[in-house]
């Protein structure tokens, strides 16, 4: 089995609360984010992510177990502003409009950008389609 990311992330998650947790609290209990994004509030980022070996009918593909994500909104006195947590199912259930164009793509949010990236990670881990695109 491969765990990336933070261990346990949905019951660590319950241990923030909104407008009394900090900057501080967040780290100690979940420890640094995956990636950070500064606007007019602090964006951070945690994923948690397992993968195992399926059986040998399936010629050793990896199934994905858990694949849960936290975004965490912190405003400029440091102090927890909103949290999103994502798991496996509510990824699934989220429209992504394949759809855009540059003008478009400007105008969409880095934490859309994000799940669009991560979302391409998940269906291609090893990055063999984009390679193959590439060659051609």
């Amino acid at each position: 089995m491969n765990h990336h990311g933070v261990h346990n992330l949905e019951q660590k998650q319950l241990k923030l609360t909104v407008s009394k947790s900090n900057i501080n609290d967040i780290t100690k209990i979940i420890g640094p984010p995956l990636t950070k994004n500064e606007f007019d509030t602090d964006v951070l980022i945690f994923i948690e992510r397992k993968t195992s070996s399926s059986k040998l009918l399936k010629l050793g593909k990896r199934q994905l177990l858990v694949n849960n994500v936290l975004l965490v909104e912190i405003d400029k006195k440091g102090i927890l502003a909103s949290k999103r947590f994502y798991n496996k199912d509510d990824m699934n259930q989220i429209k992504f409009d394949d759809d855009f164009t540059t003008t478009n793509f400007a105008k969409r949010s880095f934490i859309y950008n994000f799940l669009t990236t991560l979302r391409t990670r998940i269906d291609d881990p090893l990055g063999k389609k984009r390679s193959k695109v590439t060659q051609q």
